[in-house]
């Protein structure tokens, strides 16, 4: 008898399509909000572009840091990609209704790229401990084979650890509502459109979060320990600000990404509060990756000095083309 019933609340799941709330508002403040997001969106996209091509064109950049950048990078774009095109969809179509299968998708990608972000950021905390623990041994252990097998742990830790999360959501029962109360198909507001009860299954996920995000971020905080206790050793002030400087970038990336995520993935308090959790949401999804290229262009030296020397080549072949007119 219960798996009977169990089997007709399967069938009577009718739910084919969701619909997301995004920001719901007058027309006016949604045209706005489009601006603004398409904005931050193609900063995002173009700023991201523009480092990979830069590392890619000079080969002074060619090293392990810069490799886990243009890495960073890549996923940065994807990242937003996963979620922004189809808010702005939202915004400027009014049309809010996404297939079934295409919200898990997004969900998914969104886990997937999020998840490989965190594991990244820690191996590029590593990265910056053996540069600065162990400099005379850095292009020993930080061998070419090493990044790369560190850029694919990455990767596959990204696409594996949601999988999880993703069978469990896949194999609830959605009978409606079908309203999702957020700007993309997040877990959280997903668990509350189920049939059933959900309670194990929210702290099956939450735990699941908590070790990836609390992993990394462990992770990169014991790395970080160790480069200030190595940095407060280096006699000179000088060697100590070039020490801090090849860290500030990385470490303000992780300060904004980590302090949104964890707020909102591993802080109980606030899973309910779907309203705060839309505003948080934006910040490690759209914002964050929008500033990166600019903390990693106007903070970094050699990033800024590599962007110079690209357009100034620039500048000088157009002007030896035209020079025969």
């Amino acid at each position: 008898m219960v798996e009977d019933s169990s089997a007709d609340l399967r069938n009577d799941s009718s739910v084919t399509e969701f619909i997301i709330v995004g920001f719901p508002s007058t027309r006016d403040v949604e045209v706005s909000l489009f601006i603004l997001f398409i904005s931050m969106y193609l900063l995002s996209v173009t700023g991201n572009i523009i480092i990979i091509m830069t590392l890619k064109m000079d080969t002074q950049l060619h090293t392990p840091m810069y490799f886990f950048l243009g890495n960073l990078s890549f996923l940065d774009v994807g990242y937003t990609t996963v979620t922004v095109p189809k808010l702005l969809s939202i915004l400027l179509t009014g049309v809010r209704t996404i297939p079934f299968a295409g919200c898990l998708l997004q969900s998914y990608f969104f886990f997937f790229l999020g998840t490989a972000e965190c594991f990244l950021l820690a191996v590029m905390a590593y990265d910056r401990y053996i540069a600065i623990c162990y400099p005379l041994r850095y292009s020993v252990i930080m061998s070419q084979k090493v990044c790369v097998l560190l850029i694919i742990g990455s990767w596959i830790g990204g696409c594996i650890a949601p999988l999880v999360a993703a069978f469990l959501v896949i194999s609830l029962p959605f009978c409606g509502p079908n309203i999702v109360n957020h700007f993309f198909c997040d877990i959280p507001p997903l668990l509350k459109l189920a049939c059933v009860d959900t309670s194990i299954t929210q702290k099956v996920i939450f735990l699941l979060s908590a070790l990836v995000i609390l992993g990394t971020f462990l992770s990169t905080v014991v790395s970080y320990l160790y480069i200030v206790i190595t940095i407060l050793r280096i006699p000179s002030a000088e060697g100590r600000h070039k020490a801090i400087s090849t860290c500030a970038s990385h470490l303000t990336v992780v300060s904004l990404y980590y302090g949104t995520v964890i707020f909102m993935y591993v802080s109980p308090t606030t899973r309910s509060s779907f309203n705060m959790n839309k505003i948080v949401a934006v910040v490690y999804s759209v914002v964050t990756p929008t500033l990166n290229p600019m903390i990693y262009s106007l903070r970094n030296q050699d990033m800024k000095k590599a962007l110079k020397k690209i357009l100034l080549k620039r500048r000088t072949h157009g002007k030896e083309f035209e020079w025969p007119k």
